[in-house]
């Protein structure tokens, strides 16, 4: 018989030639418009490459493009430790991982929002290092609690001694690049190991929509180049204010700035290792705020995952954001939408894929948990259905025949053990009388009593002793 395991399903929002479309515009708008560089460092490092400059514009020839596109490495890989597996991204796989900066938690107590602090940093590691369809873990809240000169390595250490899955952080300055490299290479016991099996990363908001280069951000880019670590090219536009309203006026708009990234990161160091980064966001016309849970968002980061796999590069993707208060029935169709959306489109490298709320302004922490099963369903969705001798059957439904009973046989024990069905972890899947008998407890509890029993349990060190203790003589250690 005929037959293999499942094909990936995908989702295209955007048909070849119309990918081919908004490329070739890009293109034009990088050689006829171009980006503001006032760095004037930035500046020589383009016109060194190629670009051509007229005061403080920037505009690049469609070669120029194309070479830049060539230097980047379409796959590398991203490692965590103790025993989670490699992220290997530009193969196909589709990686879900936190993200944000939000200064909320929602407390599980009270049931309202307060500032976030450290300690609430060091639990929602704590979480996803549990939680086993979240595979990376980028801050997702602010430490109000941390001066902002000590916010940076405090943010690592407590990431680090909390999870082993890969961390992408960011840095504020230059100087805080190197300081963050020197504390990850105290744990891998060298900057030789940790570039070898790189367990950190660098996300960077380098461009200010429309086309402009922050000049700040772009020092803390460079220096993560020159110093060989990965790098997330994160540009945000938003439909009618910092790019066109229409979705595809953004998306030609955020292609030409996250190309332009890809030549500035080539021009700084060529072959450095750089994910296509746009996060695009739907505007609401009538108070202009950011709608990263609007159906449109999923559609634009579903389409901009085509762009970045046309040109060859893995993409550092958006999704599953929501503007609700809490886990209600709104956060859960906004996040499991757009989540599918770009799962389904192939994401590589997605983030804020959990625990956001309010527009990246709040997290909590039972949103983890629920969110965690969101990811395991569109995961599973993304598997598709097996198709073999073994789950075709036949042999089975010719055994058991008309009237039979499939229950006791062995080949149902065997299916309903595999990966041939996602089990999620708070979902009512209970017959009502049943559910009733247990208290009546809804999803949202259950993922509360969930992460009470994570909080409870005792957390192994991640950080050896002596490391640790190098760590504190070395750095301003707050928890």
């Amino acid at each position: 018989m005929s037959g293999s395991a499942s094909t990936p399903i995908g989702v295209a929002p955007l048909q070849e030639a119309q990918i081919v479309d908004i490329h070739n515009a890009a293109l034009r708008v990088l050689a006829n418009v171009g980006v503001e560089v006032t760095d004037p460092d930035m500046r020589e490092h383009l016109v060194g490459y190629g670009a051509k400059a007229e005061g403080t514009r920037v505009r690049f020839e469609a070669s120029l493009v194309e070479r830049a596109i060539k230097s980047a490495p379409s796959q590398f890989t991203l490692y965590g430790r103790g025993d989670h597996p490699p992220l290997e991204l530009g193969t196909g796989e589709v990686y879900l991982g936190t993200g944000g900066a939000a200064i909320r938690m929602l407390d599980m107590e009270s049931g309202t929002f307060r500032e976030s602090t450290l300690r609430d940093l060091a639990d929602l590691a704590w979480i996803v290092e549990k939680l086993e369809n979240i595979h990376f873990f980028l801050r997702p809240v602010i430490a109000r609690d941390v001066a902002d000169e000590e916010l940076d390595e405090n943010t690592l250490y407590v990431c680090l001694a909390n999870t082993q899955k890969h961390v992408t952080v960011a840095a504020g300055s230059p100087e805080s690049v190197d300081r963050l490299v020197e504390m990850a290479s105290m744990v891998a016991g060298s900057e030789e190991a940790l570039k070898a099996r790189p367990f950190i990363s660098f996300t960077c908001s380098w461009m200010v929509s429309p086309l402009r280069v922050d000049t700040g951000v772009a020092r803390v880019l460079e220096r993560v180049i020159e110093r060989g670590f990965p790098v997330m090219l994160s540009s945000a536009p938003m439909t009618g204010s910092t790019a066109p309203a229409s979705l595809a006026g953004l998306l030609t708009q955020v292609h030409a700035e996250e190309l332009s990234g890809v030549v500035l990161s080539q021009a700084i160091r060529p072959g450095a290792p750089v994910l296509y980064g746009p996060v695009p966001a739907a505007a609401s016309f009538r108070t202009m705020a950011y709608l990263g849970g609007a159906v449109e968002s999923g559609l634009m980061n579903a389409a901009a995952v085509q762009l970045a796999h046309h040109i060859g590069l893995p993409i550092y993707s958006d999704a599953a954001l929501t503007e609700a208060k809490d886990g209600d029935i709104q956060a859960g169709y906004e996040k499991a939408t757009n989540l599918l959306l770009v799962t389904l489109a192939g994401g590589d490298f997605i983030h804020h894929a959990a625990g956001m709320l309010d527009s990246m302004l709040g997290v909590a922490p039972e949103q983890y948990v629920l969110d965690n099963d969101i990811c395991g369903m569109a995961l599973r969705a993304r598997e598709g259905i097996r198709v073999d001798e073994e789950t075709i059957a036949e042999d089975l439904i010719a055994k058991v025949g008309p009237g039979g009973n499939f229950l006791a046989q062995k080949h149902t024990v065997t299916m309903a053990r595999s990966r041939e069905y996602f089990q999620p972890r708070a979902a009512v899947r209970e017959a009502l009388q049943d559910w009733q008998k247990k208290g009546g407890v809804g999803a949202r509890q259950r993922a509360k009593d969930v992460v009470a029993e994570m909080l409870a349990q005792d957390r192994p060190r991640f950080v050896p002793e002596d490391v640790d203790g190098q760590i504190r003589n070395e750095f301003r250690i707050r928890i």
